[in-house]
């Protein structure tokens, strides 16, 4: 907990500051009550005493209990204002650390849990911040002054306070003991009913489709019920510790009367009053002691769970990502577009076996190399090696003749127009969408936006829509179909106008025909510009200049359509698969 501390800032301390002082009066005031109760407990019972000297001492009560008030409110007040902007900063260092993040620790930590630990994790934190600056301080400052107040008042009080002061503290140990594995589950099994709802949500198509509907209520059950009956556990744990405290309260209040009765009895006559007096205020203080002890054990209650989630948090801002920003923004060697396999070799972060072994290419700028292979082949996985989603484990890529790793990442990124595999767009309208990005610092017009549809072969449907290039996106893109989302995403990446063009099989949700005008629309548009394809449809990569086979990690074959037919068994077979002899010849 103490190491997720350290982002708390300079203001936030001083406020922190602040609240001790509040709270050293707030303490002092509270245990001035007793104080005057004595006085005019020995007011009422002296005969002669003055009406006006009660009312003083009762007014004087007031105050202080008023002044209690307020002080109680200005801590309440600061507590929760520290607890809400220190939320509010954890989950932005969550967030912008996950956005310098390779897929290497997207992939270690799951969406599910990052999603936990920026939400839920968090809100323990503030909880735990919030409710701890009003009684950390607070609860120990009350609990020794009370008890210096008390020392000296009475022996026999005084060893009835510390025995149920030991029950106390004993039954919550105990309790506190049992609870704390619990509580540290608590947090994973949060993290297992996201991810269970997350892909029933996400899933609900295909689950319809299958009439999976009872499978998958059944595993959220599992979940859900695991989740609850860890709950159930830790809430009945603290359910039974109020009753207790209650019961010892009592028995303690009950204690200090039956001593104070026995003391009053076998006092002298002059010794009866004060007894008496000291009876009252003792009964007042130990129960202070008994309250103050009581909100320290309820805040160590509350810690076992925060630490688990100050844990998580820290885990997840303290990672370091594994793609190091270079320093080369511009390279000076008047190269453009070109890119460099040398001997590249790859396997994932923990993985055994090499996805990729030294696979090595070049593409010249204006070339169009085309990627193709059987499922698992490698070949999103080597093109994901360019922008730097992963670094190579062996060998090197260059853009441009300069090692990509040199590069700063945004000088990189701005050199290349990326389409993935699966769309993504993001809520907003078809221009946002398309205009995404800082673009190399020039934001795209209007103009640039409508000229990049167009050559995605979008600009069709898009002037249908309502609003045209200001129609609502849904989140996800929900209300466009599979290829319209592909021509949104293809348009996005023309908008950058790059010198690399990376499509990482983006044409499978078109038709033949409007993948053929797409491609040609693209050559004709971007000349200049490299284009890097990833595809499974042979129709899609006749035309390139280039052709990398791959097989099991390994490149086969090099060339362009008619020579691997008959150089590459392997891309003979793709393509005698999808393709007539008739069209083979042709």
């Amino acid at each position: 907990m103490t190491n997720i501390l350290r982002y708390l800032n300079r203001k936030e301390w001083a406020l922190i500051g602040v609240i001790v002082a509040f709270t050293l009066v707030q303490v002092w005031l509270n245990l001035k009550v007793p104080e005057y109760m004595g006085v005019i407990t020995i007011l009422i019972e002296t005969p002669g005493s003055e009406m006006d000297d009660i009312i003083t001492n009762g007014g004087y009560m007031v105050l202080c209990a008023l002044g209690s008030l307020v002080a109680a409110v200005v801590i309440g007040f600061i507590a929760s204002k520290i607890g809400a902007s220190f939320a509010q900063r954890l989950r932005s260092l969550q967030f912008n650390k996950v956005e310098s993040f390779s897929m290497g620790e997207i992939n270690r930590f799951s969406i599910a849990s990052l999603i936990t630990r920026s939400t839920n994790d968090v809100t323990q934190i503030q909880l735990v911040i919030t409710m701890g600056l009003q009684l950390i301080i607070f609860g120990p400052a009350l609990a020794v002054w009370a008890l210096f107040k008390i020392i000296g008042k009475g022996l026999e009080w005084t060893i009835a306070t510390g025995v149920a002061m030991a029950f106390l503290t004993s039954m919550f140990v105990v309790i506190i003991i049992a609870v704390i594995p619990k509580f540290r589950r608590m947090q994973t099994l949060t993290d297992n009913i996201n991810r269970v709802a997350r892909e029933n949500l996400t899933g609900l198509p295909v689950i319809r489709a299958y009439n999976a509907e009872e499978y998958q209520k059944s595993k959220f059950e599992r979940a859900n019920a695991e989740l609850t009956g860890t709950q159930l556990y830790t809430t009945r744990a603290m359910a039974t510790m109020f009753p207790f405290v209650g019961f010892i309260m009592n028995a303690l209040i009950l204690s200090i009367y039956w001593i104070g009765a026995i003391l009053i009895n076998n006092a002298a006559p002059a010794d009866v009053l004060p007894t008496f007096s000291n009876m009252i205020v003792f009964s007042s203080y130990s129960m202070q002691v008994m309250m103050a002890i009581m909100m320290i054990l309820m805040l160590f209650i509350f810690l076992p769970r925060a630490q688990v989630s100050a844990r998580r948090i820290a885990e997840v801002i303290d990672t370091g990502s594994s793609i190091k920003d270079g320093t080369v923004t511009e390279n000076n060697n008047g190269l453009s577009g070109e890119v460099e396999f040398k001997n590249v070799s790859f396997k994932y972060p923990g993985a055994a076996d090499y996805v990729l072994r030294d696979v090595s290419f070049s593409v010249k700028r204006g070339e169009t190399a085309a990627f193709i292979g059987s499922t698992g082949s490698g070949k999103s996985t080597l093109i994901n090696l360019i922008p730097r989603f992963y670094d190579v484990t062996e060998g090197s890529v260059t853009v441009d003749g300069v090692d990509v790793r040199e590069y700063k990442l945004a000088s990189l990124c701005d050199k290349i127009g990326y389409v993935p595999q699966k769309s993504v767009l993001f809520s907003g309208t078809l221009a946002s969408n398309v205009a995404f990005g800082d673009n190399g610092g020039a934001p795209a017009t209007e103009e640039d936006v409508e000229n990049a549809v167009r050559i995605a072969q979008g600009k069709d449907f898009v002037e249908k829509m309502d609003g045209a290039y200001n129609a609502t996106v849904a989140r996800g893109g929900t209300n466009l179909s599979g290829g319209q989302k592909q021509r949104i995403s293809i348009a996005r990446a023309v908008c950058r106008a790059p010198e690399i063009y990376i499509f990482d099989d983006s044409f499978s949700a078109l038709d033949y025909k409007t993948d053929r005008t797409l491609r040609t629309a693209l050559k004709k548009e971007t000349k200049g510009a490299t284009s890097m394809i990833v595809a499974q449809r042979i129709g899609t990569i006749m035309d390139a200049d280039k052709i990398i086979v791959l097989d099991d990690g390994e490149v086969v074959g090099i060339g362009k359509h008619k020579e691997l037919l008959g150089t590459c068994k392997v891309y003979k077979e793709i393509a005698m698969s999808q393709l007539s002899e008739e069209e083979l010849a042709l």
